[in-house]
């Protein structure tokens, strides 16, 4: 009689588990894990008066918006998620952004067990949680200059219009999100967790075979490689010659037939002084 009784009970068990639980994927490459968190639509936001942080009043769940995501606390864990349906990402103890730290406990929808006896006004004791070593990071965490609290960030409305079957996949989400919510996160661990849109890469034309000519107009050719040349001898520097020793001044071939003439009549003229000198009885000096 007790094995039925307890065959039964442990059915009913699994059968209410199942049933509690919604599988919500956990990051892009991860398998589906549940969170036991499902929003069927688009949540109703109200902003927490002077932080930059919005809560789901209307939710029995622990969700935030912060910073251009959503921020859900779930069975003593954090979660992120730029849909308001997930997938969802863990985000570690140390990695949770600090305003989101410091939303006041009445804030949370569904707060875990230990939060009695918390101010309702203050955040949770994330230090007495998470032990002295989160402490030791995160000093003044709880501190903070409240005249300094940046402004929050726009709500992604455009999203109300995807619900149920219409909710898209993870890589139609990028494109929408980059579509429809150009803001970017300030908080330095926020963008640790934003995935933007991924911007569609250009593929590059393949090289061409021929050399810069025949590369595409419009483009540079690419460079050519230049094959290593070994460096040639220089031939030794050839030494001048001396000068050449100069010839005498020789009178060409034009000017001889006219020295020869006036040698010819210097001849004559010496053989006619020679003759009035002999007496021929031609010249005065003719001897009686």
């Amino acid at each position: 009689m007790r094995r039925p009784i307890l065959a039964l009970m442990l059915a009913c068990g699994a059968l209410s588990a199942a049933s509690a639980q919604v599988s919500v994927g956990i990051g892009v490459n991860l398998p589906g894990v549940s969170i036991g968190v499902n929003v069927p639509a688009y949540p109703q936001l109200e902003r927490v008066p002077g932080y930059p942080v919005y809560y789901a009043p209307g939710m029995d769940t622990n969700f935030f918006f912060y910073d251009g995501m959503y921020w859900v606390y779930q069975s003593d864990n954090w979660y992120a998620s730029s849909w308001y349906n997930g997938p969802w990402s863990p985000v570690g103890p140390e990695l949770v952004p600090v305003y989101v730290l410091r939303v006041p406990v009445s804030y949370y929808r569904a707060p875990p067990v230990y939060f009695r006896g918390w101010r309702p006004d203050a955040p949770p004791r994330w230090g007495d949680h998470w032990g002295p070593g989160w402490a030791q990071q995160h000093r003044g965490w709880d501190r903070w200059n409240r005249g300094a609290v940046p402004p929050p960030a726009p709500l992604p409305a455009y999203q109300r219009q995807y619900t149920g079957n219409r909710y898209p996949p993870v890589e139609q989400q990028r494109t929408l999100q980059g579509q429809n919510y150009r803001y970017q996160p300030r908080d330095a661990v926020v963008r640790q967790h934003f995935q933007p849109a991924a911007p569609r890469a250009e593929v590059p034309p393949p090289p061409s075979r021929g050399g810069p000519e025949h590369a595409p107009q419009g483009r540079p050719a690419p460079p050519q490689a230049v094959p290593h040349q070994q460096p040639q001898p220089q031939p030794a520097p050839m030494r001048p010659e001396p000068p050449a020793a100069r010839v005498p001044n020789e009178r060409g071939p034009a000017q001889a037939p006219q020295q020869e003439r006036r040698g010819q009549g210097q001849a004559q003229e010496r053989e006619h002084g020679r003759g009035e000198g002999r007496g021929d009885g031609r010249g005065p000096d003719k001897r009686e």
